[in-house]
């Protein structure tokens, strides 16, 4: 996934605020799932009956700022498959150069089965699984 870096994704030091490296990541997830064939979450939730991955871990690594006017690249792969989670890795990049690191553990969620607000974590669709290993 490319990354044009605007005037605006910077601080006054005309680096790249930190928080939008985690905005484009979660970006970066769920194209992921859209590179590999996974519909909408609305569909998907249709289909499978899950509706989105939440993060529930995170962890970055700085190597390099980036700054406006550049354009970064996020590589994303899933490094391990668990039963109702998953490993994402992302590696931003601008060109050959290491920008960031940031791994991921999310949950595969579905509405709560009592019909009561909010969402539980579920068993990771086979289909979706079979799609992303593809990659």
């Amino acid at each position: 996934m490319k990354i044009p870096v605007e005037f605006g994704d910077c601080d006054p030091a005309r680096i790249v605020w930190f928080p939008n490296f985690f905005r484009w990541v979660d970006a970066a997830s769920r194209n992921f799932f859209v590179e590999c064939g996974v519909p909408s979450w609305d569909e998907a939730e249709r289909i499978w009956g899950v509706n989105g991955t939440p993060l529930v871990d995170t962890q970055a690594r700085f190597f390099n700022t980036a700054t406006y006017g550049e354009t970064l690249e996020i590589h994303t792969t899933v490094t391990e498959w668990r039963n109702k989670s998953f490993v994402h890795e992302h590696r931003v990049q601008r060109g050959e150069t290491p920008i960031m690191t940031c791994i991921e553990i999310r949950v595969f969620s579905a509405p709560k089965a009592d019909g009561s607000r909010g969402i539980r974590a579920v068993p990771i669709p086979a289909d979706i699984q079979r799609l992303c290993s593809q990659q």
